[in-house]
């Protein structure tokens, strides 16, 4: 329903056409639509059509976006932490080689 009023105003008997349920039905998605400031049904006599609030998109897409740099910057920082941890870990493995290790007691190479 969203998309098709994407394209312009619709009635609520045109925006019901495509799909299989009950004018009922349709209100009720409506109204949930409605509720969320996505759409808009002036008052008045029937047909009246309903409108997409391009503004509350805007919003949303404003308030995702600033959530989605936020993540990034998270996943980032993650990044750095994951690296350094990978390099001390790797300065770690090179630094015992060198060093001789205490054998196990009871391990065969001991005789």
């Amino acid at each position: 329903m969203v998309a098709r009023l994407s394209e312009g105003d619709a009635t609520v008997s045109q925006l019901a056409e495509p799909y299989r349920m009950t004018l009922q039905a349709v209100y009720k998605h409506l109204r949930v639509l409605e509720d969320a400031g996505l759409v808009s049904r002036p008052r008045g006599p029937q047909p009246r059509s309903v409108r997409l609030e391009v503004q509350a998109f805007d919003l949303m897409d404003t308030w995702i976006e600033r959530h989605r740099s936020r993540v990034e910057q998270r996943y980032r920082r993650l990044d750095a932490v994951l690296a350094e941890m990978e390099r001390g870990e790797h300065e770690q493995d090179h630094g015992d080689s060198h060093r001789s290790r205490p054998k196990a007691a009871g391990h065969p190479d001991d005789s």
